[in-house]
């Protein structure tokens, strides 16, 4: 997880430079206004439709992640109860057992009778 924080700040620090860098060069570049300002909304707009992509694949990697991790919680949840049925029924042999020890007769002829 490390790795995937230390590559997220990376990715967003490089973000961030490239737009500063950008917004540095428009406002240094040798151009009139209009065009300076015509050349920012193109740049907003690319920007906008980059940013709509990226929040598209995060929610479909986000899903993703949320299906797999239902399924497993849907298997771990099925292997429990297998194994809550297995112990009930070695539970069930136990008291039957314990059940016959009592009820056998004693050495000296008598039987036992149950409580």
């Amino acid at each position: 997880m490390s790795d995937r924080d230390e590559f997220g700040a990376f990715l967003v620090g490089f973000v961030v430079g490239g737009l500063t860098g950008a917004v540095v060069a428009l406002l240094f570049a040798p151009q009139s206004g209009e065009e300076t300002r015509a050349l920012i909304k193109d740049k907003s707009i690319e920007l906008r439709d980059k940013a709509q992509i990226s929040a598209e694949e995060a929610y479909a990697r986000a899903e993703s992640a949320a299906k797999e991790a239902r399924a497993r919680a849907e298997e771990l949840a099925h292997e429990a109860r297998a194994r809550a049925e297995q112990l009930a029924a070695e539970v069930k042999e136990r008291g039957k057992g314990a059940i016959e020890a009592v009820r056998k007769p004693k050495k000296d002829g008598s039987e036992a009778t149950p409580a």
